[in-house]
């Protein structure tokens, strides 16, 4: 099976709330967004976005250039159901971040957002491409946050296997062009129950 038909099945199959990376209190990327000092108006990509709710608590607090990226239109769906009148307030782009074919066009923006998706990616091929895209898309100045699985964190996730990292490991693959602003490790506890071991990383590009 491949990644897009994984994740339609995970959010075709599954109450959204009961998926294992489901997060109903979203503080943690909140708080870096806003040390990144951002305009209302400045461009927010969040890649991988799965049916988060950051995307209706970036809303609430009037951001007005949000994008929402994922290789699962069924997740994409999510948001838009739940999103109702304010689905025009956010700009959808179906994509695979490893095999782009639309985000590659995107014009350059101010945030890339990530939480749980770069784990995902275990081969170099994966990686690199990841941080390729991410590379070409943030503005000079601008600003990125991955949050995924620490070196403690989970072996897998949905089923899949995962690639753990610390915050230099992410500041490797980065690359000189961003200066590491902030770090910091957070328990996650997902709707089972259970805990898993992230870091948060916040850069900002030269």
């Amino acid at each position: 099976m491949n990644q897009k038909s994984h994740w339609n099945i995970a959010y075709d199959k599954t109450d959204t709330t009961k998926l294992g990376w489901y997060e109903e209190n979203c503080t943690p990327s909140l708080d870096l967004i806003k040390k990144c000092t951002l305009e209302k108006s400045d461009s927010i990509l969040n890649v991988g976005a799965g049916a988060t709710l950051l995307i209706d608590e970036l809303i609430a607090l009037d951001y007005k250039n949000l994008i929402a990226n994922d290789i699962s239109e069924n997740a994409l769906e999510k948001i838009k159901t739940r999103l109702g009148a304010n689905t025009d307030k956010v700009k959808f782009i179906i994509d695979d971040l490893t095999n782009s074919v639309t985000l590659q066009h995107l014009e350059p923006v101010d945030l890339w957002h990530d939480r749980a998706v770069l784990h995902f990616f275990n081969t170099k091929n994966e990686q690199d491409a990841y941080f390729k895209l991410l590379n070409k898309l943030v503005k000079p100045k601008g600003h990125a946050i991955i949050a995924t699985f620490n070196l403690n964190g989970a072996l897998k996730c949905s089923g899949l296997p995962v690639h753990r990292y610390d915050e230099k490991m992410i500041a490797k693959r980065i690359g000189k062009d961003f200066d590491l602003i902030e770090s910091f490790n957070y328990t996650f506890h997902n709707p089972s129950g259970d805990t898993r071991a992230y870091v948060y990383t916040l850069f900002k590009r030269k």
